[in-house]
């Protein structure tokens, strides 16, 4: 009786595997089949398991801020101490599916993602709160307040737009084959000459970037054990309000103008057209040139920026950012104001 070698039955199943185990992982993530995923213990279902506690966390630390996302980290623990822990930013095999999320100022996805409004007013003064249960334990619940914080770099963005992209040159027309002659050594004739491809067009210029637009902004201070400085950005009828701690945040004004939009690109020149075959064979046609990329278009001119801020905020002035590049000098106006909201 004869046996394989050793190293040929190795290779025989890593082949296997490449062939059939690597594509069926690889389906199983890229489809993310829940009931697949279970049956091959890569995920598991809550309903038949016991579980004697379960908390909740963030999973990049406690906090949140007025515009941001913040995933949650939910651990169970079964009677036996075995611990069990959700999927996503948890890296856990628990299906964000068996449970339920419910938020206090807060938004919440069904991926075990938190998101707080852009608009302070709605969190000011407010602290965020989820509650996890899981349906099918009634009585099983982690409760997780999540504080709202303003020490963040918050920016209001009123920049021109981009010039849009030029068009593409066309492709020239390829020439045509010449006729073919003859090559009888008897009755020689000579083929065809091939036609010359026409020229690529050239590509449109990008469209230039437009203006930054004249954009106000208002600062007052809120007074108390911690201050928060107000802001109000306003430009063509839309405005964006921010509340930011003087420990660590700062608010970026952008008003700069809009990039150019890139050239179009040029034209192939269409191929010349082959000799015919004879005797002599003709000679082939000339190739078109290829058209010219189109011109960058100009950006835009960063716009006005007037800043009107009450006489507390001059020692806070410095955690204002603006930009607006190759716009007039910002316009500072100190002058009594009372709370924006």
């Amino acid at each position: 009786m004869k046996f394989k070698p050793l190293r040929l039955v190795y290779i025989s199943f890593a082949r296997i595997f490449i062939h059939c185990f690597v594509p069926l992982a690889a389906a199983v993530a890229l489809t993310g089949c829940a009931g697949l995923q279970v049956k091959m213990g890569m995920k598991l279902y809550l309903d038949k398991l016991p579980i004697s506690s379960m908390q909740a966390a963030q999973a990049d630390g406690p906090g949140i801020a007025p515009g941001e996302k913040s995933s949650l980290i939910v651990t169970m623990t079964q009677p036996d101490g075995t611990v069990l822990v959700t999927e996503g930013k948890g890296h856990g095999k628990v299906l964000w599916k068996d449970l339920m999320v419910t938020p206090v100022i807060l938004s919440a996805n069904k991926k075990g993602v938190v998101s707080l409004s852009q608009d302070p007013r709605i969190s000011d003064g407010k602290i965020g709160h989820v509650v996890v249960t899981v349906p099918s334990h009634p009585g099983l619940r982690a409760d997780l307040d999540i504080p709202v914080e303003y020490d963040r770099q918050f920016t209001a963005n009123f920049s021109g737009r981009d010039g849009s992209s030029g068009s593409d040159g066309s492709s020239g027309m390829d020439g045509t084959s010449g006729s073919s002659g003859s090559m009888d050594p008897d009755h020689p004739s000579a083929g065809g000459d091939g036609s010359n491809g026409s020229d690529g067009s050239d590509g449109g210029r990008g469209g230039d970037g437009e203006d930054g637009p004249p954009v106000l902004v208002r600062v007052t201070l809120r007074p108390g054990s911690h201050p928060l400085l107000q802001a109000a950005v306003v430009s063509r009828g839309l405005g964006k309000l921010f509340l930011v701690d003087p420990q660590g945040g700062t608010l970026t004004v952008r008003d700069d103008g809009g990039s150019g939009g890139s050239g179009g690109k040029g034209g192939r020149g269409g191929r010349g057209g082959s000799g015919g075959m004879g005797s002599p064979s003709g000679s082939s046609g000339r190739d078109g040139s290829d058209g010219h990329d189109g011109l960058r278009g100009s950006p835009g001119k960063g716009g006005s920026i007037t800043v009107i801020y009450d006489p507390q905020v001059r020692p806070y002035l410095n955690l204002l950012k603006l930009s607006n590049a190759g716009g007039p000098r910002p316009v500072f106006k100190e002058q009594a104001m009372g709370p924006l909201w």
